[in-house]
């Protein structure tokens, strides 16, 4: 079947209750729990699934003992079902909250280090301008900010690429990158010391690190790998702001994370920063979205707003 020919198929043969029952069919793996959630027989979803598969000439779901679970071509499908129905559910809540004279919504994804301050000037900016505009903003690491843009649950994301590859599916507008420091708790041991090993830190502290997915974690790995160093045997990975700095508040572990995130507490003297460089060869982050899609127009404006920020205090990285 021709890339036409299926691009037709998808526009004139699937219908939303048939996005739903892929989507459905996802999430529980089970026709009987899918037919009570579309509120039909279970015989009349199977026939449903059938005409699907009958369309794409192909079996998108592997029948089971105990259930059903995607084929390789259906993990395609499934993805779009995903994506179109997100999209449908946030422009629908778009023309609704527009009819209740609102000015819409728009939903940004951003990695730690750019949220306190870039991210967060932006949308204290773009709500100065549009007190009516429903911001929403997603705190994660770029791996996870990446397949929520992927699946269209947010319109923009300020994350790096993860893999070499994505630059086929994501535009990429670098706006700045992090100064990553390793701190550690007031009154620490090594709280003082001006002088110390990285050899020795890291066989004899425990650590408290992004998730080995995060482009954060990666880079530091990389350090370690360059400077011939094994990686630290007792790590606690974690992806939440907030648990990490009460983790390194409440024990020995050093905590590796953005400058940005840390100033309040370095100002507060709630942890204190180690004579360390890491993060050298973390890569910038910037604008992310996907690739041959049209930008909305708030978020257009939101982007105008961010490279003003970022070009005022210097962040967009040249070259």
């Amino acid at each position: 079947m021709s890339e036409a020919i299926w691009q037709a198929t998808l526009l004139n043969r699937l219908r939303y209750k048939h996005l739903l029952l892929i989507s459905l069919l996802d999430e529980h793996r089970n026709l009987h729990q899918v037919a009570q959630a579309l509120n039909m027989s279970q015989p009349a979803a199977t026939r449903m699934l059938r005409e699907i598969e009958t369309t794409f000439e192909c079996q998108l779901f592997e029948r089971l003992p105990r259930g059903v679970r995607p084929t390789q071509l259906g993990e395609i499908l499934v993805e779009f079902a995903h994506s179109a129905l997100s999209r449908l559910g946030r422009c629908a809540e778009s023309l609704h909250r527009h009819q209740l004279g609102d000015q819409g919504q728009l939903v940004l994804g951003a990695i730690m280090g750019a949220a306190p301050d870039l991210v967060a000037e932006a949308v204290v900016e773009m709500k100065r301008q549009r007190p009516l505009l429903q911001v929403r903003l997603v705190g994660e690491t770029s791996d996870q900010l990446v397949e929520l843009l992927a699946q269209s649950r947010i319109d923009i994301a300020i994350a790096r690429y993860v893999t070499a590859l994505q630059h086929n599916l994501f535009d990429f507008e670098p706006l700045g990158n992090e100064q990553m420091m390793v701190v550690v708790r007031k009154g620490h041991p090594l709280d003082g010391q001006s002088v110390m090993s990285l050899e020795r830190l890291l066989e004899d502290w425990p650590w408290i690190l992004q998730p080995v997915e995060s482009p954060a974690r990666q880079a530091l790995e990389k350090e370690f790998e360059l400077a011939g160093l094994m990686s630290p045997r007792d790590i606690i990975e974690c992806g939440s702001i907030f648990a990490a700095l009460q983790l390194v508040m409440r024990s020995n572990g050093l905590l590796v994370m953005a400058e940005t995130v840390l100033r309040d507490y370095l100002e507060m003297e709630r942890v204190v920063a180690l004579p360390l460089t890491l993060g050298t060869t973390l890569s910038s982050y910037g604008i992310l979205s996907r690739r041959n899609e049209s930008l909305s127009e708030p978020v257009r404006h939101l982007c105008g707003i961010l490279r003003e920020i970022a070009a005022s205090d210097d962040l967009i990285v040249r070259g």
